[in-house]
């Protein structure tokens, strides 16, 4: 490759001296870590600590159920505090966590364990999003966090294929090796951490509540929008798969194709697709743009229902295009609306509450996904698009309702306790 080019590759690829280096080292390596760890965690909690899989499922749940319950007070933790200090703390206790999954030996002692290492989980995204807001300047958040999640689809895809030896051997040495060296990243991105510069804490004003968030009718509401619109990850990881093998005659092996154009165009586009949603109508356009996408791409899911394998191999492949469109189009809007309606007083406090939105969002996916996809084929494949469809066009209104309280709240001194309406 001519020097020129090769420069230019590198630009691209590595961001220039300044706080989003850093964040971006310390991004890749708790993503390498995640990919690491739960490519092998069912198999290892399965085929070597011998927990059936409907054990592992409900641990699962329930510890996805607990980390809900950290991303508020830890975003309020890293408003008072720094977050470059909490988000680092909350690596160093994941890495140690991780390790505990080693000693795990029967169900009780693995729920503990998932608990403990989803809390801190969902405590160290909302340390994050607080540290990219303070960190970069105020237009070029969303863009920053566009190019880390390119560096978190690249990291996980990584994990994921280094884990692949581990699934190979298929020894208990072998997913122990995986699990700590998940926690090995895990420390490493604790460490990166601390080489972004510090971000001081924001003094908590003296009047009015303290957990502002979810006294915030409007963003409560984009967050419970987004929530939805996020469940288009867990249709594609989840039920996807299920329904080809379940209701289509398309091979199985397709989905490997269509996680593989998932995972690269999701790398290189995603900072592209986040162009213009740095303002609030911007990003309210792009999750609207997102469930007309989610629901075509429903459509053509459906289409597929029952199918012969070259008809539905056109539709899938069709779909999953259309899909991860969609994909981009919501994680860049959700950017831009947890940013640009946060308070800056109160930034982490509110990206903990559209974490719990997004959260809960992955737990009820795998339910409603599957169910309407697998047991209800291309017509559950219809009503599902329709859901996505109707929480893209409630985004553009319940945002203007947000401005409109914000502007209510600025110009009229709010009395001691007083909430956003």
């Amino acid at each position: 490759m001519p020097g020129p080019q090769l420069q230019a590759l590198r630009r691209a690829v590595v961001p220039a001296p300044g706080p989003v280096r850093p964040l971006a080292l310390a991004t890749f390596t708790s993503r390498v870590g995640r990919g690491l760890f739960y490519t092998v965690l069912p198999l290892y909690l399965t085929r070597s600590v011998d927990l059936p899989a409907s054990r592992v499922a409900l641990g699962l749940t329930l510890a996805s159920l607990v980390g809900l319950l950290a991303g508020i007070p830890a975003g309020h933790l890293a408003d008072r505090l720094g977050p470059r200090g909490v988000r680092a703390v909350v690596r160093a206790a994941e890495a140690l966590l991780l390790c505990g999954y080693t000693l795990v030996g029967n169900f009780a002692a693995f729920l503990v364990v998932a608990c403990l290492v989803t809390f801190f989980e969902s405590a160290g995204l909302a340390a994050e999003g607080a540290l990219i807001a303070g960190s970069v300047p105020t237009e070029h958040r969303v863009r920053t966090r566009a190019y880390l999640r390119s560096v978190t689809n690249a990291a996980w895809s990584l994990g994921a294929l280094l884990a692949g030896a581990a699934l190979l051997r298929d020894t208990r040495t072998a997913y122990v090796l995986v699990m700590l060296g998940a926690a090995a990243c895990y420390l490493a991105s604790a460490l990166a951490t601390l080489r972004v510069p510090a971000v001081p804490p924001v003094p908590r004003k003296q009047d009015g509540p303290r957990r502002v968030a979810l006294r915030d009718r409007p963003y409560a509401a984009l967050t419970l929008l987004n929530g939805v619109l996020g469940m288009n990850l867990g249709l594609f990881t989840v039920a996807l798969p299920l329904f080809i093998a379940a209701r289509t005659n398309a091979p199985v092996a397709l989905y490997s194709l269509l996680a593989l154009i998932n995972t690269v165009a999701a790398t290189v586009f995603q900072v592209r697709a986040s162009r213009g949603t740095d303002t609030v109508a911007g990003a309210a356009s792009a999750q609207s743009r997102s469930g007309l996408l989610l629901a075509a791409c429903c459509i053509l899911f459906a289409a597929a229902d029952g199918r012969s394998a070259w008809v539905a191999g056109a539709f899938l492949i069709a779909g999953c295009a259309v899909h991860v469109a969609g994909e981009l189009l919501q994680a860049a809007g959700s950017w831009g609306l947890s940013f640009e309606l946060a308070p800056e007083d109160a930034v982490g406090q509110y990206q903990g509450l559209y974490g719990m939105g997004r959260d809960l969002g992955q737990i009820l996916t795998p339910v409603v996904a599957t169910g309407a996809l697998v047991d209800g084929g291309g017509t559950g494949a219809l009503l599902l698009g329709g859901v996505f469809l109707a929480a893209g066009l409630a985004v553009p209104p319940t945002a203007r309702w947000a401005e409109r309280s914000r502007a209510t709240a600025a110009s009229v001194p709010a009395a001691p306790g007083t909430a956003l309406p």
